[in-house]
């Protein structure tokens, strides 16, 4: 046993042979190396991709979904998404969407809360959506967003022929922004300017604002007002600004028994 022990101390200490030793340690590095790189440009996985377009804000749905075949090299290191798992309940964030053939990026996806697309669900009882006609003007180029909270200001001409003008509903939440064609401005890239607001407002102030809206337009107007940031993170109540302008609206209604 210890002749053995000298001659492989002897065998180790030779320089020829660490030097040969080192070599094939190089060689068989680099042929592990070589062959798994090998390996995953041959390899081939199956990815999800949409058979058609997805807008943006929209569901990504199973039955548009099909699989192709891509080397594994591809997807290292990448957005692709990988597994048809990740894509259960998934939307198409805003600002994008997957064209027809493509792939999926995890970049892309959201979760219905983060898309809000359906504007209705949240509704509470005892609420009715009301939709403010606008334009592009009015809504500052489109910068008025959902979620946002504004306030919806008065104008109009008095019996004795005065302009009237101020905060007719305080702190009241932007649900929705749509187009002429009632496409969503923020959700979809085909959408033009804006042209309507959408807000969910307690019966009594929807029938307020829907008598506002029948009398002549020469004679009361409702415009949306921005605020700051701040006034959106710590909301208070939604409330009528001020009495005067309700009892001037109300004034020009009857209340019919039936």
């Amino acid at each position: 046993m210890g002749n053995l022990v000298t001659t492989l101390k002897r065998f180790l200490s030779n320089k020829n042979t660490v030097t040969i030793l080192a070599v094939l340690a190089g060689i068989i590095i680099l042929w592990y190396f070589y062959n798994s790189r090998v390996e995953d440009a041959i390899t081939t996985i199956k990815i999800p991709y949409a058979v058609e377009r997805i807008d943006t804000g929209k569901k990504i749905e199973s039955d548009n979904l099909e699989y192709k075949e891509i080397t594994q090299s591809t997807t290292k290191d990448s957005d692709i998404v990988t597994n048809i798992t990740e894509l259960e309940d998934k939307y198409v964030c805003i600002g994008t969407s997957v064209p027809a053939n493509g792939f999926f990026y995890k970049s892309q996806l959201c979760s219905h809360d983060e898309i809000q697309n359906t504007i209705f669900e949240d509704i509470p009882d005892g609420y009715t959506v009301y939709t403010l006609r606008v334009n592009n003007e009015m809504t500052y180029a489109n910068s008025i967003m959902p979620g946002d909270y504004i306030d919806l200001y008065m104008s109009a001409v008095d019996d004795s022929g005065q302009i009237i003008w101020g905060p007719l509903i305080e702190s009241i939440e932007v649900l929705a922004v749509r187009d002429s064609s009632g496409r969503d401005v923020f959700w979809d890239s085909s959408a033009g300017d804006s042209a309507f607001l959408l807000f969910a407002v307690p019966e009594d102030y929807h029938n307020l604002l829907n008598i506002a809206d029948l009398i002549s337009s020469s004679q009361i107007k409702i415009t949306p007002v921005p605020r700051s940031s701040s006034y959106t993170q710590s909301p208070g109540e939604t409330k009528v600004g001020s009495d005067y302008l309700y009892q001037f609206i109300m004034s020009k209604s009857a209340t019919i028994a039936y």
